[in-house]
């Protein structure tokens, strides 16, 4: 294809997305704002009730996150990984991209992060349950775990927090599936989440996008193979370290990022 031709073919694309962004723009419009909203909530909170009642769950994802460069570029890496839940205090996910490696183990009482790719790991005493462990990981430990509120038995309460605005915006298919298609707004992020009709309202695609950045960088988990009666050996949540892995700190364990070390976050506002 020669450069006009690909220039023209691109001019065509951005026409169609603005014709379709403009026709769906109107008809969002014309939605009722307070069932929508109330829409938007119920089935969100049938999902929590959902998830948050299931005594094991098993799944697998592929997650894809967005950065934006010093000169406003917007690179993608991705991931796939798997999870063991086990309620109330068992859990074990695993999550592998182009740069890291990385195995998280939780018995109950120790949470080990292990970094496979650089063949180290640090354990914290987080005696509890799998709730209290992710709010300790997010809120004292710094760490990132985009997508591990869905998991929470009060997944409604901290999800809503602090939305100022939800929306039912209709059905979309992923991976085949049917879903509901809801959309939220809260002060620094917007997020989507797209919840399977039928019988198990369970989670199967989520967006986050962030308005703090330029540009507005996205997070996106689409969970499949969604299992809540698998089999679970003895030693599911017994981590066995390798005989020459290196035990270390938490906030030495730079290489187990979704991005490459020394990859500059820009395009701040």
């Amino acid at each position: 294809m020669s450069p006009g031709s690909q220039q023209r073919s691109r001019q065509l694309a951005a026409s169609w997305l603005l014709a379709i962004a403009v026709v769906f723009t109107a008809n969002l419009a014309a939605m009722p704002p307070a069932r929508a909203q109330d829409d938007a909530r119920n089935i969100l909170k049938a999902m929590s009730d959902y998830v948050g009642t299931q005594n094991v769950i098993s799944a697998t994802f592929d997650s894809d996150i967005e950065v934006i460069t010093p000169d406003l570029q917007k690179v993608q890496f991705t991931s796939s990984g798997q999870l063991t839940l086990a309620r109330p205090d068992k859990l074990r996910a695993s999550r592998i991209g182009g740069y890291s490696d990385v195995e998280l183990i939780f018995d109950g009482k120790t949470a080990t992060l292990f970094g496979k790719n650089i063949n180290a790991f640090a354990q914290l005493d987080a005696p509890g349950s799998v709730d209290q462990l992710i709010d300790r990981l997010q809120n004292q430990s710094a760490l990132e775990l985009p997508g591990a509120d869905l998991l929470l038995s009060n997944a409604y309460d901290v999800l809503t927090s602090d939305v100022v605005d939800a929306k039912h915006i209709g059905q979309g298919v992923v991976d085949g599936i049917e879903c509901e298609h809801l959309a939220f707004r809260g002060a620094e992020t917007d997020w989507q989440l797209w919840i399977e009709i039928g019988p198990r309202p369970i989670p199967r695609k989520y967006v986050i996008t962030s308005k703090a950045v330029t540009g507005g960088p996205q997070y996106t988990l689409r969970i499949k193979d969604w299992k809540t009666d698998a089999q679970l050996g003895g030693d599911a949540f017994v981590f066995k370290p390798p005989p020459d892995a290196k035990k270390t700190d938490v906030k030495a364990l730079r290489e187990i990022d979704e991005v490459p070390p020394g990859v500059v976050l820009g395009g701040k506002k």
